[in-house]
Formats: C-alpha cells, structure tokens, sequence
C-alpha cells in the first residue's frame, strides 16, 4: 500500500513546475542583485563597478555627509506623522461608512480614488494646490483674509509636512478600504452585545473592535512603512528635493549618486542602509504574524 503512495516530490508536480521561473526570477534578480549590491557598496566604484575594496570607508562617508543625515531626518518625521495619521483617518473614515451610510459605494469610490493615481501625478497636483501664487493660499486671500499664509513647499522648515499633506491624500483611502473589511468581519452579536450592556460606541472600538482587528493593523503598518522607505516620486514632482536640500530623501539620495554623481559605491551603501531599514520593518511582522505564538 505505501508503495502506491504518490512520492509527496511528485505531488502538485503541474505547479510545480509552473513556479520554476518565479522562483528563478527571485533568485538571480532579487536575492542575486542584493548580493551584488552589498558587496559592491564596500568598493570605491565610481562610473562603473571595481572590486577595489575599501571596507566600512563608503558607510563613514555616508554619515557624515550632511544631505544623507538630512534624508534620514525627513524619513523619519514624514513616516511617523504617516502611519499615525494615516491609521487614525483611514479607521475614522472606515467606521463612519460602516454605519450602513446611503450612497456608501460613492463616497468609497471617492475616498479611495486618489490611491489610483500615480505618484508623480499626485505630487503634482499638490505643488499646484500649494503654490502660493495660485493655490490654496491665493484663493483664500482673494476671500478676504489677506493674512492668510500657507505656503510650505516654500519653507524649508516645514516642506516635508507640504509632502505629508499629498502622501495622506493618496494613501487614506487604501487604509479606509482596509480597515472596512476589517470592520465588517466583526461578528454584528459583538456590538449588539455591548449595546445590551450600555457600553459606549468608543470604548467598543478602543477595548474589544481594535483589538481584535490586530492582524488588520499589523498589515496595514507593513504596506505603508514600506511605502515609506521608498518614498521617491512624490518628492521629486512636488519639490525636486527643495528648496536646496531640505526635502530629500534617501531614495532620491540614493539615485542621484547613482545616476547624476556617478559613485556607485556611495548609491550602494545607501542602498544597503535602506535595506536594512526594510528588514526592521518585515522580520518583526513575519516573527508577529508567524512566529509569535505556536500554532495548535
């Protein structure tokens, strides 16, 4: 009997097969290209790649340049204000259309529309909106308020918050929409529940909704933080990286060495650091999501 067993190599063999070249491709691009890529970044390859190896002296460089230092800053504030804001009005925006609100569909479409858009469209849109020669700030002063004064692609104290606003505008919707199923897959007995016990509708979501969309909210953090990390186009449609450097990033970094300042061993370094930046993100959600607890 074991004999006539099917050899569990031999099992889906079909799709098997099929997913040679996905497998392939991952290998030789992905993993193969990470490879290169960090080797590379402990060169002093300039135009063209060179095995002269210079051991850490690309990475000392890289954090002592003061754009890199800047890039990083900027990551950090338009990330955390991003997951924070973009979580609290995607999960206020899903809980009101979950409330069976007429024309839910339209108002969805609407609200999620600008997440079809590309980046490069948004950021321009947003440089329009925010000019102040004929955006938001001139149309309001033609009101009446003549002291009206919103202009922050301009100031480089604040022009990362200019490139927040366009960033929550495209990416609210997609939370919405996530956070909507999540909603919808709370059991109705829950909420009628806490109805019959007199429990308020806010401490519902804060004590016993939220919780329990906890694989939700994992996700959705991984698909923004990962947006976050290769912020690039909307900086370069909406500020070029300006005014000077004040906006820049580390993608953006990362292709002008590459592309315009022809050092590729200072591209790669930052390459890897943003690598790194990745894996903080995806190994503490693949430990949550597969690793935390022991599966029964």
């Amino acid at each position: 009997m074991a004999a006539t067993r099917p050899n569990r190599l031999f099992r889906n063999l079909t799709a098997k097969i099929a997913a040679i070249p996905m497998i392939l491709t991952a290998l030789v691009v992905f993993v193969g290209g990470t490879v290169w890529t960090v080797t590379y970044s402990f060169t002093s390859s300039k135009l063209l790649p060179k095995t002269k190896f210079v051991g850490l002296d690309q990475y000392e460089r890289l954090w002592n340049t003061p754009r890199w230092l800047v890039s990083i800053e900027n990551l950090l504030i338009y990330g955390i204000c991003m997951m924070v804001l973009s979580l609290v009005i995607g999960f206020v925006l899903a809980a009101l259309l979950d409330q069976k609100i007429r024309y839910e569909n339209t108002f969805r479409t609407i609200l999620l529309y600008p997440f079809a858009l590309s980046f490069i469209v948004t950021g321009l849109v947003w440089q329009w909106l925010l000019n102040p020669d004929f955006g938001i700030q001139s149309v309001i002063q033609r009101l009446g308020w003549q002291s009206f004064d919103f202009d922050p692609l301009y100031n480089a104290d604040i022009v990362i918050y200019g490139v927040l606003i366009a960033g929550l505008w495209q990416g609210s919707g997609l939370v919405m929409c996530l956070m909507l199923a999540g909603l919808r897959g709370i059991d109705q007995e829950i909420w009628k529940a806490s109805r019959v016990d007199g429990i308020p509708a806010w401490k519902t979501y804060i004590f016993i909704v939220i919780p329990m969309m906890r694989p939700v909210f994992i996700t959705t953090l991984v698909i923004i933080a990962s947006g976050i990390v290769r912020l690039y186009d909307l900086i370069v449609a909406q500020t070029g990286g300006g005014p000077g450097i004040a906006s820049d990033v580390p993608a953006k970094y990362v292709y002008d060495y590459m592309f315009q300042g022809q050092n590729l061993g200072q591209g790669f370094a930052a390459s890897t650091m943003m690598l790194l930046a990745v894996l903080v993100i995806v190994v503490p959600w693949a430990y949550l999501e597969f690793g935390g607890k022991k599966r029964v």
